[in-house]
């Protein structure tokens, strides 16, 4: 699949025969040699993914891949180093980078990294608490993935009804409709796509039994991390069959 990149490093030479091998398989490539310039070329094209050299003049690779992420949340950024800046580096992985090619990388490297930086996919979190969505959804489009949100359970309803959505957040407890309800109503209709139940405290005997009912359960209060954990690995079920349901 054709992809649109941007290439940032300031060694032209290294830069342009990236350049090169892309451009023989078919992707549209622009060059950017400083962070400031990058940035300039990032407002004006929607790229698919910029491929980041750490080590820039001015404005760094991590300080300018965190203006993308101001400009747009979605950004695809694969960092390219040839140096030991370890902190950098887990600075931009932490805040959402898709990956490190550490240099001198050969082609193949490169091809492969570029086709296998696919946009994350879309959350649907189904909660009636503002905080709670407020607190989730930076954390989501922080790292990749797109969020859409649903404050009662009809309205969750309509939204997995209505558009593709690869993951849902479901709370047990909506207003009118219920959580349960809901995924019960999306089963019926083999609307169903990977699903974690997020509840209050609850028994253990009720816990056992929402897992076994959905593909994962959060128990509030929960670790960010533990949620962007259990996303990622539900997104190897999103896809063909994914809608059939957890049991």
């Amino acid at each position: 699949m054709t992809k649109n990149i941007l290439i940032v490093d300031d060694d032209c030479d290294h830069a342009e025969s990236l350049a090169d091998i892309l451009d023989m398989r078919g992707h549209q490539v622009e060059l950017a040699y400083t962070g400031e310039e990058a940035l300039a070329r990032f407002n004006q094209t929607d790229f698919d993914i910029v491929l980041m050299d750490v080590k820039l003049p001015g404005m760094n690779g991590v300080e300018t891949f965190l203006e993308f992420r101001r400009v747009r949340s979605d950004a695809r950024v694969m960092m390219m180093t040839g140096y030991s800046v370890e902190h950098l580096i887990r600075e931009a992985v932490d805040n959402g980078a898709v990956g490190v090619l550490r240099k001198p990388f050969n082609a193949e490297d490169l091809l492969d990294a570029v086709e296998n930086a696919k946009p994350r996919g879309i959350v649907l979190i189904a909660d009636d608490d503002p905080g709670f969505i407020g607190s989730i959804v930076p954390v989501l489009t922080a790292h990749g993935y797109r969020v859409e949100t649903a404050s009662t359970g009809e309205e969750a309803l309509r939204k997995m009804c209505d558009r593709h959505v690869d993951c849902l957040l479901l709370d047990i407890r909506l207003p009118v409709l219920s959580g349960l309800e809901v995924y019960l109503r999306l089963k019926q209709a083999d609307r169903l796509v990977p699903t974690i139940l997020v509840t209050g405290h609850i028994g253990d005997d009720e816990a056992q039994q929402l897992r076994l009912m959905a593909h994962d359960l959060l128990i509030k209060p929960f670790d960010p991390a533990d949620l962007l954990h259990r996303v990622a690995e539900l997104g190897s079920l999103a896809g063909p069959g994914a809608e059939s349901g957890a049991s």
